[in-house]
């Protein structure tokens, strides 16, 4: 891994460790793990990796899986990482800030920033990381996100009563043979979606802010079950959160349809890389005539 850096604010070098949250389950992927799979030819989490490793603010890549699988992991991809200056480490099992907090621990002592980024997100652009860490220059927190263009509604369980309509005599003889299980709610609400965003990683942070936030866990001054994200600790802290135009494109891989669509842009993009590799060879040979 390279030592360099990027000049970040007030002059000094902005350094940057990047941490890939690696330790989930992927249950609502289904069968394997959802990172190991391939993708245009690489795994989904090296494919994740790989963008960061080509970035001059970056200095440390970690990655952080499951401490039982960290053996079999290692045993699988050690050399590939080792190689890229990839370092390997034990996550927690349950939590995606155990993950985190775990990670931080091997973050060098020289960097100035930690980065934040879902193994599960293969299609991260260089596009975008210079506008997180640009933005990570001025600010102390900064997060991608994208406008919520869907029409958005808050549900809620239905009352026993409404259950009850939907009950059909027959089922007490004949059970629920031959019928399509629907688990039914009801919108209370519509949810005003001005301003709403989606939130992506890299979520970029000043390291003493997001040491300060993982103290505050283990001090028991931030509850943690409403938290999914590293942004949402350092704003539980009070602190600002400031955001900058993410990538539809950057999705994360949960279900395998997914991992389809994916796919999809990846050989779009390499179809799209090709064709402009093969036009600046043909001016290339044009401006030899």
């Amino acid at each position: 891994m390279k030592n360099g850096g990027i000049i970040g604010k007030m002059g000094g070098m902005m350094k940057i460790a990047v941490i890939f949250p690696a330790a989930g389950q992927s249950q609502r992927f289904g069968a394997g793990s959802k990172i190991e799979q391939n993708l245009a030819g690489k795994p989904v989490f090296l494919q994740a990796i790989e963008p960061f490793l080509k970035h001059p603010a970056v200095t440390q890549c970690i990655v952080a899986v499951n401490p039982d699988h960290l053996d079999a992991f290692k045993f699988k991809w050690n050399d590939k990482l080792g190689f890229r200056g990839v370092q390997i480490v034990a996550g927690g099992k349950i939590e995606r800030w155990e993950t985190v907090a775990k990670a931080m621990e091997a973050v060098p002592q020289d960097c100035t920033h930690v980065a934040v980024h879902d193994a599960a997100r293969p299609l991260v652009d260089q596009a975008l990381l210079d506008r997180v860490f640009e933005a990570a220059k001025h600010y102390p927190a900064v997060v991608p996100a994208v406008p919520v263009t869907a029409t958005l509604k808050h549900t809620e369980a239905l009352t026993p009563q409404e259950e009850h309509r939907s009950d059909d005599p027959l089922d007490a003889i004949m059970g629920q043979a031959g019928k399509t299980a629907v688990n039914v709610r009801k919108i209370n609400r519509t949810i005003d979606r001005t301003d709403v965003v989606a939130v992506q990683t890299p979520q970029v942070f000043e390291i003493a802010l997001l040491r300060k936030a993982y103290a505050a866990i283990n001090a028991g001054d931030v509850q943690t079950n409403q938290i999914t994200d590293d942004a949402g600790l350092v704003e539980a802290m009070g602190q600002n959160v400031f955001v900058v135009e993410g990538d539809p494109a950057n999705l994360k891989i949960t279900h395998p349809q997914d991992l389809a669509l994916a796919q999809a842009i990846a050989e779009h993009r390499k179809r799209a890389s090709s064709a402009s590799l093969g036009k600046k060879r043909l001016f290339m040979l044009d401006d030899d005539d």
